[in-house]
């Protein structure tokens, strides 16, 4: 880490290890198809393995095919080699100084949506769970993330999308003519928008 304090990512990577450890492997995530076990394993390949990336980014734009599979391969062959514990300690640990993700600028843009939305995707999917109260400095964080993933979102929706967050009046994204409009704090649209939209606590008209 090159700042005296840690990030908003840093603390949501410090913190997702620490639920990962507790929860143990088995136990669901809001991924589906994914336990812990395959959450960890997917995070760790992502930061370690460059040639994970390109298929990584194939999947993300609804891409399929020997790209979009071959990290997935990655992830299996991790999770199938190293104790869970220890894959754990690698997401912990953060990527090699070789890595791509360790720079800087890439961290800056990837690893906020990346931590913040899989931490939720283990917190939300145990029983009991409540939303977090988040520092403004991260809710601002997650509110200029949310509207790249509400772009995907709105495209096809007849009418357009407005986001509208409810922590800061006035404050709204709007993609379109804005047919349906989604308002809730910036984690929630975030998740919404991102396709968890059981789990994001929003108002939808």
């Amino acid at each position: 880490m090159t700042s005296s304090s840690p990030s908003f990512a840093d603390r949501e990577r410090r913190e997702l290890a620490d639920l990962l450890a507790k929860v143990g492997p088995g136990a669901p995530t809001l991924c589906a198809g994914w336990d812990t076990a395959h959450l960890a394993a997917h995070l760790v390949v992502r930061e370690r393995r460059p040639d994970a990336l390109v298929g990584l980014g194939a999947e993300a734009v609804g891409g399929g095919g020997p790209l979009a599979s071959w990290p997935h391969r990655l992830e299996d062959r991790l999770r199938d080699s190293t104790p869970y514990a220890e894959v754990v300690d690698r997401l912990r640990a953060g990527p090699p100084a070789w890595s791509p993700m360790s720079w800087p600028l890439v961290a800056g843009a990837l690893n906020t949506t990346e931590f913040a939305i899989h931490h939720e995707d283990v917190r939300r999917a145990q029983s009991g769970w409540t939303p977090r109260e988040l520092p403004r400095a991260a809710q601002d964080a997650l509110w200029r993330a949310a509207g790249l993933f509400a772009r995907r979102a709105a495209a096809g929706r007849k009418g357009g999308l407005v986001l509208r967050r409810t922590d800061a009046p006035g404050e709204e994204k709007r993609f379109g003519d804005g047919g349906t409009t989604v308002e809730g704090k910036p984690m929630e649209l975030l998740l919404w928008a991102a396709g968890r939209r059981d789990a994001a606590r929003v108002t939808v008209a």
